[in-house]
């Protein structure tokens, strides 16, 4: 018997065709060899590129392609769902009244091309009309074994075919129809699997993506003793997944988008309905769409183009791998941005308290956490201003220092050659040198790298006479210090500062650091994440936004969690706008706190009238 799809084709021959994208056209053709040809000749032939062919139908068969990338695509929902439910489930596909519909159609034409030939007279004899219709049925059964199974809407190329088969043949959870070409080859090359028929301009896209990928894992950073080890990976799917165990809430909500014209990175906004700001969410979305970047490989990217000041060593945007910290963060009121690809989310808006906050702190009792917040906060401050600190007691305030000290620093000084701020700096840099070193070393020796390259280097230098051994005791505290900061981000942060103040200290003493940190003071006072001041809820002040801030007191003193615009909003009408607020604000947000100044202003000079 011959293959229907030759027929087929030439019925639908007649039919206009739009061209694939290599011909110009945003749109599939109806030429199912040209589709196949220009998918495998716009992705430059690759290998990895499968295309499987079957015949589908029953008694009348039609060609079909499942097409998917290997590596990207699960191999067992292509082969089970897709190709097997093509090939198991298309036999007694179409519904019993299909061929009567088609013999119907095909004998109305064959009564109307004899009708024509032969019965224009309107009193023609019986006999002759049993003889056209017996003509007009032959006619139909012939028509009806050469008519296509579905035929194709005029002028569309579209059918209830490719319907059909996503309604009652696929057996796989999310699949639609799809038409234009860039969504098509987007499909494919993100894992997708795309039914390609014979004769049709409408591809089915089957949700398959899979491939290899690391599970889930105990996060690298921002570890705890007590507390979940679970933690992100590079699947955007399954990081949201981990947050939604833990939220179980119909006011979570999800948006996508992709970012990146050439990489079309798929990131996810999440937030709590009637939670967070609407401001906020409307805010981040917007500088969302306004990225317009080649290639987004990280959620570092899109860190940098959203955050409000670019020129700050301080972290404006809150970044973790820790699914129980973003959902904390979420019933706060704040966003979390998911970028596929990267283990670390974004969560913003961020303010300065929150880099000194660890998941632990909720998993401990408030005692302890009260201890554990105080000394990174403590050794924040050791890692800006100890080295600067010691400086300038032994450059200029010799007097500040005790004797018995003071003359054990200078018997010590007498072999080196070197002032302290040259030690100061050399120590520094070896010490950063040894850090970097122990980060990007193979991790089994990375470690020993570090801690013995320092015992060896700090032995060395102090044998050379080219270091004092309280210079090494001052650096190494240091250093130590910054590993007690939770976030990576604000320990590199302190670690910037760090040489500015020695400069400041190197030449005027105490002074230069009293006016190093009154010009850090106003820095961080002039800036603002998404509308909110950075160092809030101690500027401007808030006495009910202390309670989990320096101090972390028990769960049943706190409350109900306030989101930022809640402590925002509940701020005295003199104290919501501060000194240098409008110029760090985002247009979206200034256009909206303008007119509603513009408004206010306006009432109450109509109210003084």
């Amino acid at each position: 018997m011959k293959s229907w799809s030759n027929k087929h084709k030439q019925a639908t021959a007649a039919a206009p065709a739009n061209q694939p994208a290599e011909g110009g056209a945003p749109y599939l053709s109806d030429n199912f060899a040209r589709n196949l040809d220009s998918m495998q000749s716009e992705l430059g032939g690759s290998p990895d590129l499968k295309v499987r062919r079957i015949q589908i139908g029953g008694e009348r068969r039609i060609e079909a392609a499942a097409i998917h990338l290997s590596g990207l695509a699960d191999t067992v929902a292509v082969n089970e769902f897709v190709i097997g439910s093509l090939l198991g489930n298309t036999e007694d596909l179409f519904p019993d009244d299909t061929d009567d519909m088609v013999t119907a159609r095909a004998s109305d034409q064959a009564a109307q091309e004899t009708s024509h030939g032969d019965g224009a007279a309107s009193g023609t004899a019986a006999p002759a009309e049993a003889s056209i219709n017996a003509t007009a049925e032959s006619a139909a059964n012939s028509a009806a074994k050469s008519a296509p199974m579905f035929t194709a809407e005029p002028g569309t190329g579209r059918s209830p075919l490719p319907q059909l088969i996503l309604n009652r043949a696929l057996e796989i959870g999310d699949a639609v129809l799809q038409e234009e070409w860039k969504d098509i080859m987007l499909a494919v090359l993100s894992g997708d699997t795309v039914i390609l028929l014979e004769g049709y301009r409408t591809a089915i896209i089957c949700e398959t993506r899979g491939g290899e990928q690391r599970s889930v894992s105990e996060p690298s950073s921002q570890l705890v003793v007590r507390g979940p080890k679970d933690g992100f990976v590079e699947s955007v799917a399954t990081n949201i997944s981990l947050i939604r165990r833990r939220i179980k809430s119909p006011k979570l909500r999800l948006e996508y988008m992709k970012i990146g014209t050439e990489t079309q990175t798929h990131v996810a906004l999440m937030y709590m309905k009637g939670i967070a700001g609407e401001d906020l969410i409307r805010e981040v979305r917007e500088r969302l769409r306004k990225i317009t970047l080649d290639e987004v490989l990280e959620s570092g990217f899109i860190e940098e183009l959203i955050q409000d000041k670019t020129f700050t060593p301080f972290p404006t945007i809150y970044n973790s791998e820790r699914p129980d910290v973003a959902a904390g963060n979420l019933l706060e009121g704040r966003v979390v941005i998911i970028v596929d690809g990267t283990p670390f989310v974004l969560i913003l808006p961020a303010v300065f308290t929150q880099f000194f906050q660890s998941a632990e702190d909720y998993s401990q009792r408030f005692d302890i956490a009260i201890m554990m917040r105080v000394i990174r906060y403590v050794s924040f401050l050791v890692l800006i201003l100890g080295p600067s600190v010691y400086l300038a007691l032994t450059t200029y305030h010799y007097e500040m220092i005790p004797t018995t000290l003071l003359i054990n620093l200078l018997s010590q000084r007498e072999n080196v050659p070197f002032p302290a701020f040259v030690e100061v700096l050399l120590m520094e840099t070896a010490f950063e040198i040894l850090r970097e070193a122990g980060v990007r070393m193979p991790r089994v020796i990375g470690q020993t790298v570090s801690v013995v390259g320092a015992l060896i280097l700090g032995t060395a230098v102090v044998e050379a006479g080219i270091i004092t051994p309280i210079m090494v005791i001052v650096v190494a505290l240091t250093g130590i210090a910054s590993f007690a900061i939770p976030a990576y981000n604000m320990a590199i942060a302190g670690r910037l500062i760090r040489f500015a103040f020695l400069i400041m200290a190197s030449m005027f003493g105490f002074y230069g650091i009293t006016l190093g940190l009154i010009v850090l003071v106003a820095h961080m006072n002039s800036l603002r994440t998404f509308g909110i001041p950075y160092l809030s809820p101690f500027v401007p002040l808030s006495v009910k936004g202390q309670k989990d801030t320096i101090l972390r007191l028990p769960l049943w003193l706190m409350g109900p969690r306030k989101s930022p615009q809640q402590m925002r909003a509940e701020l005295p009408e003199y104290m919501q706008l501060t000194t240098g607020y409008d110029e760090q604000l985002s247009p979206l947000i200034l256009k909206n706190n303008t007119a509603a100044r513009q408004q206010a202003e306006g009432e109450q000079h109509e109210t003084d009238e």
